[in-house]
Formats: structure tokens, sequence, C-alpha cells
């Protein structure tokens, strides 16, 4: 009896700990065709914002290296179960040299979005969910920070100001920690994910079906075990037809 006992909490302590087990996730993504032009933004309306930059500002929806990988990539996993909390750091959305930074970034639903304005001058936060509320307030140059709060995970929330109308951000909620955003040379990395097979997405604004106006995605099945699992991502440019 003893024995068949402690066989049970043998086969138990397995069990809890092969479902609890944590891998990583890691990879790049690139590029392949004909690269947009990049844009210089034109702040002149506003002194102060041009008077913020040495150099000529670009836009920032799409940044490639000169090997070809990309900036600013949501990769999420989707449809995982999280049952941890919410974390109690603030997640943050700068308004410096009238641009939005970062430009693209993750948080889990309920968490914090400390907004900033490090700017002199006038600007308007407009977010524009589909699932949650939107919002819309101005931040004046002496109000230089404001919390508010996401409940529904939605994926993507454009952000953009109503007073410098280049600034644009996006801002992806999910219901767990399963994400990351390419860094400038195209990498990023997820942790701390439960054993197990699941879909992982790729997401970058410029790709949207010319009809339908929705996000073309790149998808792909991973499995993590007890090893570092390597992703890579290629967006491609779909050659005009003739």
């Amino acid at each position: 009896m003893i024995l068949r006992n402690i066989t049970s909490i043998i086969i138990l302590v397995g069990i809890c700990a092969s479902s609890i087990f944590a891998g990583s996730l890691t990879g790049r993504v690139n590029f392949k065709g004909k690269a947009p032009k990049k844009k210089t933004l034109k702040m002149d309306a506003d002194p102060i914002c041009g008077s913020s930059h040495k150099e000529a500002p670009y836009r920032q929806s799409f940044i490639m290296n000169e090997e070809g990988y990309l900036k600013n990539v949501m990769v999420y996993l989707k449809d995982i179960k999280y049952v941890g909390e919410i974390p109690a750091t603030q997640v943050v959305l700068d308004q410096t040299g009238c641009m939005y930074s970062p430009h693209v970034q993750g948080m889990m639903a309920g968490q914090e979005l400390l907004i900033k304005n490090s700017d002199a001058t006038l600007h308007n936060i407009h977010g524009l969910p589909t699932i949650n509320s939107e919002f819309n307030f101005a931040m004046p140059k002496v109000v230089k920070e404001k919390i508010i709060k996401i409940n529904k995970s939605e994926h993507a929330i454009y952000i953009k100001c109503d007073v410098h109308p280049w600034m644009k951000s996006y801002v992806s909620v999910f219901d767990h920690p399963y994400f990351a955003v390419t860094d400038d040379t195209g990498h990023y990395k997820i942790n701390n994910i439960p054993s197990g097979t699941y879909e992982v997405i790729a997401w970058q604004e410029k790709f949207k079906d010319k009809k339908t106006k929705e996000w073309k995605t790149l998808n792909a099945s991973v499995t993590i075990g007890d090893e570092d699992i390597n992703q890579n991502f290629t967006f491609i440019k779909e050659a005009k037809k003739k």
C-alpha cells in the first residue's frame, strides 16, 4: 500500500513537472522584395517638433536594416492558456520629438499603460480599438503623465495624435505574456513558455490585404521542450501582376 502511494506521488510529480516546464522561442524576421522608400516626416507645422531632431526623422511603419531584417514586428503565441498574474510593472508609451516611442509594443490586459509627454508642446492621444473602449484625451505640455488600463485582449490597437497626424503607434494587448517585438537586428525572444505545441504568429503593420484591408500575418507551428526553439519568418512583397 505504501509502495503504491509512493509510486502515485512520483507519477503525479512527473506530470506536474512536465506541464510547467518552460522553454524559449527565438528567431529573426526578414524581408524579401523591393522595400518601400524611406520617407521623411514633415514637422514644419509645429516648430517644437522640428527643432527636436538634429537629423530628418523617418516614418516608423517599415524599418529594415542593411541585412534585410525588420524592426517592430510583433511575434506572439496564439490561444495559449495563462493562469499567472498580471505584471505590476507599467508599460510606457512616450511622446518624444513628436513621435511615439516605442512604435510597436505589447502588454497584458489589465496592465497599466503609462503615457508620457516628454515634449514641450500639446499632444492628443487618440486610441482606436475595435474591442475595447475608444480613448481620446489631450496632454498639454504641462501634463507629463497619464495612466490608463486596457481591460480586454486586442491585437493591434492603433494610436494616433490628432494634433500631429504623422504620430502613429500600435499597442497589442494579450491575455498572456508570450509575445515579443523584433529589435534593430530583427531578433526576438519569448521566454518561459510552458512545454507544448503552439501556433506562433508574426505581424507587421504594412502587410495588409488590398481588398479586405485585413492584416496578412505569418504563421508557424512550434513545439516547446527542454531546449530553445528557433523559428524565423520572412515577409515577402508580392510582385505586381502584369
